[in-house]
């Protein structure tokens, strides 16, 4: 890699990147191509950034805020429309072509096998003829995911829906226009879009779409800017939240205190700003409590029985070393996982894999027999 003209690229002094190697950024010699991937965001560089070997760069992809009110998140941020898309509860990735192989990036910057042969099977090679600069950036969704299973979409096994379009080396995106005309064009999955809002209807008929998505077990919606100049803003229902609870306590030690506790406020401004009844409060509280206290108590009961706590996944692959690629890419990750054995299937292999979570099975064990917190 050419560092002072990748430096000057990204805007970090020589000197700076230097120091940053191994550090902040990390080299990553499997799978090929190799590259630096950026673990933190630096000097405006978003983390997840990756530059190739070739001198390419992939900017991470911004992260995106969430309204906690939302009728004034949106008088602030989009006075005039707001469009609004639905929020898929997958995982991020972002598709690019480095020389001639395409490739799935997830959201820290690590080339996902299991992602890339999905990506390869569904894209057409010809998006990334016509625009050899392009990066697609979408969510990777369905029941055959490795890291956030999900059965509630249109979708056999893993899809990949695109929400965004970028350029390499260019850290802006071009915006629902475009990634709408593109994914049309080139037959590419995409996030629905439920329509273009005025200010004055925008709260009352985001609140519906949110509920019924919420009945369907979906996660909630992206509010972006038709002009593409405000920043995009994320909103989610309170099922998806208590989902999001239920299963974070089910591996209670193995996750963030943040991760637990943002979901519980979000809970509070909602009920609160959507004006709950009695009866539609009692119901959000018993909700909530339960997807605490239940998924938890089932927990703690399978451990007294000497049970392993595990989280379950399958997928489907087409060659079998794609499985064998993305044990070792869990494993580089930190993950404890075991694979079973491919059960052959008429195109290609179903893989069940069992993730062990292994801070929450030390720590149950350890209050069950009489340890102190």
């Amino acid at each position: 890699m050419d560092l002072p003209k990748t430096a000057e690229s990204v805007g970090i002094s020589l000197q700076r990147l230097e120091g940053m190697l191994e550090r902040n950024v990390k080299l990553s010699r499997w799978p090929d191509p190799r590259l630096f991937r950026f673990e933190k965001a630096v000097s405006g560089v978003e983390a997840g950034t990756v530059i190739f070997e070739n001198g390419e760069i992939v900017y991470g992809y911004p992260k995106i805020k969430r309204a906690m009110m939302l009728e004034p998140a949106l008088k602030r941020f989009f006075p005039d429309k707001v469009a609004v898309e639905e929020k898929m509860n997958g995982y991020n990735a972002r598709v690019v072509r480095i020389g001639e192989d395409v490739v799935a990036l997830t959201r820290g910057g690590f080339i996902c096998p299991y992602s890339t042969e999905v990506v390869r099977e569904r894209i057409s090679p010809q998006v990334f003829r016509d625009h050899p600069d392009i990066v697609l950036c979408g969510e990777m969704v369905g029941p055959h995911s490795p890291y956030v299973p999900k059965d509630v979409y249109p979708v056999d096994s893993l899809e990949f829906y695109i929400f965004d379009v970028a350029r390499k080396a260019k850290k802006d995106v071009q915006g629902l226009e475009s990634t709408h005309r593109l994914a049309e064009e080139y037959g590419i999955e995409c996030v629905p879009l439920f329509g273009v809002f005025d200010a004055g209807k925008a709260p009352e008929e985001i609140k519906k779409i949110v509920e019924r998505l919420g009945r369907e077990g979906r996660e909630g919606v992206v509010l972006k800017d038709p002009r593409n100049v405000v920043r995009p803003i994320k909103y989610t229902s309170s099922e998806s939240n208590c989902t999001d609870l239920r299963f974070a306590f089910r591996y209670f030690n193995d996750y963030g205190r943040d991760f637990i506790f943002s979901r519980v406020v979000r809970e509070g401004f909602q009920a609160v700003e959507w004006n709950d009844s009695e009866k539609e409060f009692r119901e959000r509280c018993l909700r909530l409590g339960e997807s605490i206290l239940a998924s938890m108590g089932e927990t703690i009961r399978e451990r007294m029985a000497q049970d392993t706590i595990v989280q379950r996944v399958q997928i489907k692959v087409k060659r079998l070393q794609t499985a064998w690629d993305l044990e070792r890419h869990l494993r580089y990750m930190g993950i404890r996982v075991v694979f079973g054995q491919p059960e052959p299937l008429d195109d290609g292999y179903l893989v069940r894999i069992e993730k062990l979570a292994m801070s929450t099975n030390d720590k149950t064990k350890s209050m069950i027999e009489g340890d102190l917190w």
